[in-house]
Parts: structure tokens; C-alpha cells; sequence
């Protein structure tokens, strides 16, 4: 195949490369499965308009790969896709664009005659005659009139260390040795169906001989099983003494091969309040060669850096020079390497009186708090519009990124040579922001350090951290290393009730909508909630949101929302429900029926939810926060 010409077989959204199947996973076409390829891979020859500017974003994914000792990264860039190339197969500029792709498995099975064999076996035939329909691409076996369809075999490897194989076929068939009668034997991959989860018999052809695949499956299954090889085909590489990891057989497409690890931050307006390290860190592509006092008024002049006339200038050049010495490595590693801090800068101006001039892309406006709600909130705001901007920073295997156990999942990279650039994506959208008002919040914290439940919830994330340590972690273990804070618990379970009611409300889906919480630290204590839209088409922006914001809706929203969470179809089961010992799930009075959100909108995994800290489910009334006349 012509290096110049490459052929589709698909597309994808820019949200589905970040989330769902982005780099090293695979993807499964109509007629086969792909791998989508690391970033040295990725071509974006002949556009100009590929770069997401956040420099807010940006920051976080340095600070983030700085934590995993990788190479800076200048650039946040989008898929790359050219318009009209699939209706211009013979445009070689666009026919070179996209994001690349290559079949695995890379073994196949004929779906007439059950032959197995690798795709450089020559056993089968790529076939796409018309590249206006690239779905219709497939592999065919010329074994009949026809040539029947031949598709991926299921079966993969996959290690802790995020490794992913191929299945050892012949040599499993063969029981670790080789063919009797051929070096490289045909296989014959029989499916029996039934009521087993895997009941397929692996034959050679040329020997005669056979295995079942149960005989992988496992932990007895893999003492069966070959060293992993420390292979990672989305960068062509192996490690070349193995992996000390154990493989484990699991069919290709299963939902825990793959992980995505991401960051995600909101455009918000330049801030003249805010810290000028953070500016200089956020937007340092773009200040970095301010050094000088003439330099620092050319650069104040024009329009696009306004944002510099509310600064001293010897200050903000002495911010340049500290942070270039950061770079340089000439402050301590473990200030250079903090992690990032992005839910503060968004709670400032949120929550800022007065608040900043609305932009393309950031808009507040502030609205009158109902009377019957005013001992709960101190500001309801209508976010009339927002952009999220996202970043893929890498994946991991069978094991999720974890926030409450970061040790137990191993990062695996993008791209085989450090690049410039991460995969990201924006979207648009309005949303809803609450401020609880502190005075209530803080009263009720007070209130939380002698409550059994609440002690219970602390003890169960001690526990869950405990039960997932690593054995590679060095040094000591702290159990209540990120434990979020009572007010992150009252905050996320009022803001799953407030999503559940917004959604019968104002015709989004609970799946469209996210939810970003702003509970601080002991430090800085905050009390917000923002409950947005975080969907890539125009069903984000069509207003439905912001409007329930409004004083006669959002009362009643806020009523029944609480009338709702006091009775659950599975009270009292759920009424009662709270992590003892020895159990280590991190949610109380919380399920399906009640609490529980998709993944795609809770930011922790339906995890630090109690509905009984925001009405009384009993007697115990002492422990809910919800002021008396608004409880149901």
C-alpha cells in the first residue's frame, strides 16, 4: 500500500476518541476490529485549525505528566479531519488525514469453514470497492463461491502493566511445542455455542490436534498461558525480557480493556485577581517571551493580551523569570511537580462578585434566590454558556483510574517518542450554579465529627484504600490519603438528586449532563455545585438548562427533588444501607432507584452519596442539612 494513500474503514466523534475508544483501544467496525495507533501515528498534514487553546488545561497536563516523569506538552490538539475527504477518494491531501488505525486481533477466522490464521498468512483478502462507503470494508476467505466474510478472532491478552497480545494459538493448540507436520500449521476455531461463556475448540489442521479455550480461562487457566511479552501494539514495541506481569485471557472489546485517563477544564475569562503564577503557568505559550519592561507594553497594547494592564510589570516579569526557572529545573521537584488545581480557579469566578464580563465562550448572570430556599443557597446563577475542554493524557488495562487508589492502575503512554501534543476535545453548553451558604455548611460539619454515620463512611474509605494497595507501592501508606471531606458527601448527594429532577424537567437525559463539585479543602473550604450540559452536538446549548435556574421553576424543582430522596423503592434495604465493616463500597443511603447517576455524569463512580445527610430517612434528623422548613 502506498505510503500516501491510506484507506477508511470509519469514523468516530472527537468525544468518542477521548472516552470511549481512544489510542490503544479497539474499535469494532461492521466487519472487523481496529487499534487505534499512538500519536506518532496521528497526521494533521494540510490543516491549520487544529489546536484547542486552554491554557488552563494545559497547565494541568503538564503538571500531570510531570508527575509521571514524561516530556512537556505545547499543544492540545483535536482528531485530525479534513471536510469532504470521504467524498473525495482521490484527494491525497485529505486521503492523509485522520487518525490511523490497524486491524487487531490480527488473527482471523473464516466464518464458512472456521479456518484460523494470522492476516500475513495469506489466507484472507482485504476488500473495500467503493471508498465512499468506508464501513463496508472487510476481510473474505477464498474458500467457496462468494468468498465469505472472515472476521476478528475474540480472544486477546492483556497484562496489569496495560499490555495487550495476541492469543498464543498454536502454540496453545500444540500444548507449547511446535506442529509435528508444519511450522506454521492452519488452525480451526469451532464456537459451540450453548450455555457456556466460552466453549470454543481450537484444531490443527495439519496435526490433527486439539484444545479447548476454557482450558486459559481462570486461575488455573494460566499456568497455561506464555510469559507476557510486554507488548504494546498501538507503539510497535515489546519489551525485550518480558513482563514479570501474568496474562490474562480476555475477549477483545471487553469493557475493562480499556481506560482512559483525562483531565477536563472550563474556559473561564482572564481573572486581574487572580494568582499571577497560576496567569503566567495557564498562558505561558503566549508570555514566555515577555523579559523585559518595553517588551510588557508592546505585548499590553494590543487587544488580544488586554488582560496585562491590570498587572505591575516588573511583577509580571519576575513571574516569567520564576516560572522559566521552574522549567529549568531550578526549584525543588516537589514544587515543580504539585498536582493540578483545577476546580478553584472555576469556583473563583463562579462565585465572584462582581462577576467577570461575559465572552464567546464564558457567560453568568446572576439570579434572584427563591425565599422559601434562601437558608440553603446563597446564589442560584445561570451559566448561559461554558466550553469544556478535554484532554487525553493515557489509558490503563483491567485496572480503572482509581482517584481513591492511584496506585493500583499503571499508566500507559501515548506514544512511543515524547511528542509536543495531546489528543483533546471541546464542548459547548449552559449550565446551572448553586452556592450553599457556608454558615449552613459549616454548622453541619460540626454537627458530622460525631456522627456514627458519617464515622462509618470515614472507615469504609479507609478501608477500600486499605483492601487496594499496591503491592508496588514504596514507602509509607496513608488510608486516608484523599478522602474528599464531609461536604463533599452532603454536595454530591444534593447534586445527584438535583440532576435526577433537572432531567425529567427540562428534556435532557441524565446522561447529558455532568456535574462539577466545588467542595475545597480544610484549607479553603467552598460550597458549590455546578450541574452543566457536556454533550458535543447542539442539544448542549438549546437553553432547556439555564431556564429551570429561574425563580418560579427552580423552587419547585428544589422541592420535589427533596420529596423525592425521602422515599426510595427500596427502603428500607437502601433507608439503612451504610458501609460497615467489613464492607468497603464508598456510598450510604444511595442506589439505583434513588441516587445513582450514569458514568458519564458523576465525577467519582457513584461513589460519596447518603441521602440521609440531606433528609432525615429516621429518627436521627441531627445529621441532615437541610434547613427544617425544607425538609419533606
Amino acid at each position: 500500500m502506498s505510503t500516501n494513500y491510506f484507506r477508511r474503514v470509519g469514523a468516530a466523534r472527537p468525544s468518542h476518541l477521548m472516552y470511549t475508544a481512544g489510542v490503544g483501544s479497539l474499535i469494532d467496525l461492521p466487519n472487523f476490529s481496529v487499534l487505534v495507533k499512538g500519536l506518532e501515528s496521528w497526521s494533521h498534514g494540510g490543516l491549520t485549525d487544529y489546536v484547542i487553546d486552554e491554557p488552563r488545561l494545559r497547565t494541568a497536563v503538564n503538571r500531570s505528566l510531570q508527575l509521571y516523569g514524561a516530556a512537556r506538552v505545547e499543544e492540545l490538539r483535536s482528531a485530525p479531519w479534513m471536510e469532504g475527504a470521504d467524498s473525495s477518494p482521490k484527494d491525497r491531501a485529505a486521503q492523509g488525514v485522520g487518525v490511523p488505525v490497524t486491524p487487531f486481533p490480527q488473527w482471523l477466522r473464516c466464518t464458512a469453514c472456521n479456518i484460523l490464521a494470522p492476516i500475513d498468512a495469506e489466507a484472507f483478502t482485504f476488500v473495500n470497492n467503493n471508498p465512499r462507503t468506508p464501513h463496508e470494508a472487510k476481510f473474505v476467505h477464498d474458500c467457496k463461491p462468494g468468498k465469505p466474510l472472515a472476521v476478528a478472532a475474540r480472544f486477546t491478552l492483556v497484562c496489569t502493566d496495560g499490555h495487550l497480545d495476541e492469543f498464543p494459538y498454536a502454540p496453545f493448540v500444540h500444548h507449547g511445542n511446535d506442529c509435528v507436520k508444519m511450522p506454521r500449521p492452519l488452525l480451526r476455531m469451532k464456537d459451540h455455542g450453548g450455555n457456556q461463556a466460552a466453549n470454543v475448540t481450537l484444531e490443527c489442521v495439519a496435526c490433527g490436534e486439539k484444545r479447548n479455550i476454557r482450558d486459559a480461562m481462570g486461575d488455573r487457566g494460566r499456568r497455561n498461558l506464555p510469559q507476557c511479552r510486554g507488548r504494546h501494539p498501538h507503539l510497535g514495541s515489546y519489551q525485550s525480557d518480558g513482563c514479570d506481569k501474568e496474562p490474562t485471557l480476555m475477549v477483545a472489546g471487553a469493557s475493562n480493556q480499556w481506560f482512559p485517563m483525562t483531565l477536563s477544564a472550563l474556559a473561564l475569562p482572564p481573572s486581574r485577581n487572580g494568582n499571577l503564577s497560576e496567569l503566567v503557568e495557564e498562558r505561558w505559550v503566549e508570555v514566555q517571551g515577555v523579559t523585559s519592561r518595553v517588551v510588557f507594553d508592546a505585548f499590553a497594547a494590543t487587544p488580544s493580551f488586554a488582560y496585562l494592564r491590570g498587572y505591575d510589570a516588573e511583577a509580571f516579569i519576575a513571574a516569567v523569570q520564576a516560572h522559566r526557572d521552574r522549567l529549568e529545573g531550578n526549584t525543588p521537584q516537589a514544587e515543580a511537580a504539585a498536582p493540578p488545581d483545577l476546580l478553584s480557579p472555576e469556583w473563583t469566578v463562579l462565585s465572584s462578585s462582581p462577576m467577570p464580563d461575559a465572552t464567546d465562550d464564558f457567560a453568568l448572570e446572576a439570579m434572584p434566590v427563591p425565599d422559601a430556599l434562601t437558608d440553603l443557597f446563597a446564589d442560584v446563577r445561570q451559566v448561559q454558556r461554558l466550553r469544556e475542554a478535554r484532554a487525553l493524557i493515557g489509558f490503563t488495562r483491567l485496572d480503572a483510574p482509581d482517584p481513591e487508589a492511584p496506585e493500583i492502575a499503571t499508566r500507559v503512554r501515548l506514544d512511543r517518542t515524547s511528542q509536543n501534543w495531546v489528543p483533546a476535545s471541546e464542548v459547548r453548553g449552559e449550565g446551572i450554579f448553586l452556592r450553599v451558604r457556608e454558615d449552613l455548611m459549616a454548622e453541619w460539619e460540626e454537627r458530622m465529627s460525631k456522627s456514627p454515620a458519617m464515622q462509618a463512611h470515614r472507615e469504609a474509605f479507609a478501608r477500600f484504600r486499605t483492601n487496594r494497595k499496591s503491592d508496588r507501592l514504596q514507602g509509607s501508606f496513608d488510608p486516608m490519603r484523599g478522602w474528599p471531606g464531609e461536604r463533599y458527601i452532603a454536595l454530591h448527594s444534593l447534586s445527584h438528586l438535583l440532576i435526577r429532577t433537572i432531567a425529567l424537567e427540562c428534556g435532557y437525559s441524565s446522561a447529558s449532563l455532568a456535574e462539577r463539585i466545588y467542595a475545597g479543602d480544610e484549607e479553603r473550604p467552598t460550597t458549590g455545585i455546578l450541574i452543566y450540559t457536556a454533550v458535543p452536538d447542539s442539544e448542549g446549548t438549546l437553553g432547556g438548562l439555564v431556564s429551570l435556574a429561574e425563580e418560579p421553576h427552580f423552587e419547585r424543582i428544589m422541592r420535589r427533588a427533596l420529596r423525592d430522596a425521602s422515599r426510595c423503592s427500596s427502603d428500607p434495604l437502601c433507608a439503612e444501607r451504610l458501609p460497615r465493616d467489613p464492607a468497603d463500597y464508598l456510598h450510604g443511603a444511595a442506589c439505583h432507584v434513588c441516587l445513582f447517576v450514569s458514568e458519564t455524569t458523576c465525577e467519582r463512580g457513584n461513589r460519596f452519596l447518603d441521602r440521609r445527610f440531606i433528609v432525615p430517612l429516621g429518627d436521627e434528623t441531627d445529621q441532615v442539612l437541610t434547613p427544617v422548613g425544607l425538609r419533606p
